[in-house]
């Protein structure tokens, strides 16, 4: 049993009577609590037929409709597909990694392809060949069984399958497209290790991911299968060392959560040792599309290495399984402190109410939603990139209109490695004689006071 899995101090031995004294603890110095008032007078009455119902039935109904077909979707998927397959299996990370779709011939014996998704067959090859997109270092196809239950076998326009499933479009490269937008070979400072920030780096330690999303900023380099020696982590290591200015190491790739949990626990270790490194950072896309890795292993593996944080990439709201938050749950039981980011990809998640239903599910996990990334130019991109004013329409859609810790920051990470800008709507009207003049979430005007701030006269 995970120690957090203990009963909570409190819950156990006989219960004390309503109203007695709390005693203080053998040794302890503190007088005693003393008792809890009571409120004169009959106990406080409540009709319940007067209370309004938290949700409208019809809408209720609804999504239950919607969650029962998905769910139906998904086991006719299983059994037409992996008939054989135990349920041992299916949760099995490694099983799940062993069986990835990664060629042609599968995705159209799983989906019915649209013409767009056909013309990503291998160009110049015969259709029924594996290969997909035979541009040189293409990025590859790969998608998790259980990723692949999850799509819509007839929907091309859903927001997960465009994501995973290639299209003709990949190979329409634009002016102001590149390989490395974000210019991260020119800030690293020995292999797989980027120092652009002052106070930390970027460690690069594998280029494997469980699913491979077609518009990854790190197109040029994962899924190459390269090999990350232990040598070259010791480069690493030993620069993270000689630069005390380094506080905190986002561990990344590829997928982190990829490697086994014993070289995950000796590469925590490891950093660990480094005396000014104060936290830790892992980014992953595994709990949305390979839940099954989050074991309780995993957790009492990476629980050894706090503070660690855990960056989570979401896409979409179909992907907020119950898989995916029993995944969250652990690690957040674990205590890692979780976060979200999402990167605003034309007709997939381009609208503030899919935007919301996406954060407003991951507060649920207890994810926090932290960046919403402008699409990064990539050579074949163009058809996912919206224009920046859509960012900023849909931020200021949750501004207001939904809790805040359900609204990240809007951010460019800037060509030419400039690093992370945000971005805000533009609630300041002006200044009028020293009184700041804004804009509400509403659109009303209102007034503060600012004497350093004085109209021109």
């Amino acid at each position: 049993m995970l120690q957090d899995e203990e009963e909570p101090p409190g819950t156990t031995g006989s219960s004390r009577p309503s109203g007695a004294t709390e005693e203080p603890a053998e040794g302890s110095t503190e007088p005693p609590l003393p008792p809890i008032p009571r409120v004169a007078g009959s106990p406080v009455q409540c009709d319940l037929s007067t209370l309004t119902p938290l949700q409208d039935q019809a809408a209720a109904d609804t999504d239950s409709s919607k969650l029962m077909r998905v769910e139906s979707r998904r086991a006719a998927f299983r059994h037409r597909f992996f008939p054989g397959v135990t349920a041992r299996e299916w949760n099995d990370w490694h099983w799940q990694l062993a069986h990835r779709i990664t060629g042609y011939s599968q995705l159209d014996r799983m989906f019915r392809l649209s013409d767009a998704e056909r013309g990503a067959a291998a160009i110049g090859s015969r259709p029924d060949d594996d290969a997909l997109i035979a541009a040189e270092h293409a990025l590859p196809v790969a998608i998790t069984p259980y990723y692949a239950s999850l799509i819509d076998p007839e929907d091309p326009a859903q927001g997960i399958r465009r994501s995973v499933v290639p299209t003709i479009h990949e190979t329409v490269v634009l002016p102001g497209e590149d390989d490395d937008p974000l210019a991260e070979e020119h800030d690293t400072v020995v292999p797989g290790l980027v120092h652009r920030y002052p106070d930390r780096v970027l460690f690069l330690v594998t280029d494997n991911c469980s699913a491979y999303c077609r518009y990854c900023t790190r197109s040029r380099m994962v899924g190459q299968r390269a090999t990350f020696s232990m040598a070259q982590w010791e480069r690493a290591f030993a620069y993270i060392e000689a630069h005390t200015e380094i506080r905190d190491v986002l561990v990344s790739g590829g997928d982190p959560l990829t490697l086994p949990d014993e070289v995950l626990d000796w590469l925590l270790a490891r950093l660990r040792r480094i005396r000014h490194v104060e936290f830790l950072r892992i980014g992953t896309k595994v709990p949305a599309v390979l839940p099954m890795r989050i074991t309780p292993n995993l957790v009492r593996t990476l629980r050894k290495y706090h503070p660690l944080w855990i960056s989570i990439h979401a896409t979409h709201p179909d992907e907020l399984t119950p898989e995916m938050r029993a995944a969250c749950n652990r690690l957040a039981d674990g205590g890692f402190p979780l976060g979200s980011q999402t990167v605003l990809l034309a007709g997939i998640n381009d609208d503030v109410g899919t935007m919301k239903r996406l954060f407003q599910g991951l507060l649920t996990m207890r994810v926090r939603p932290y960046y919403l990334y402008q699409c990064d130019p990539i050579p074949g991109s163009a058809h996912f990139r919206t224009p920046v004013a859509k960012g900023l329409e849909i931020i200021r859609g949750l501004r207001g209109f939904t809790t805040g810790y359900a609204v990240p920051n809007y951010v460019i990470d800037a060509p030419g490695g400039g690093g992370k800008i945000p971005l805000l709507p533009d609630y300041l009207v002006g200044v009028d004689d020293g009184r700041l003049v804004m804009t509400n979430y509403l659109g009303n005007q209102y007034t503060y006071p600012d004497s350093s701030m004085q109209a021109d006269s």
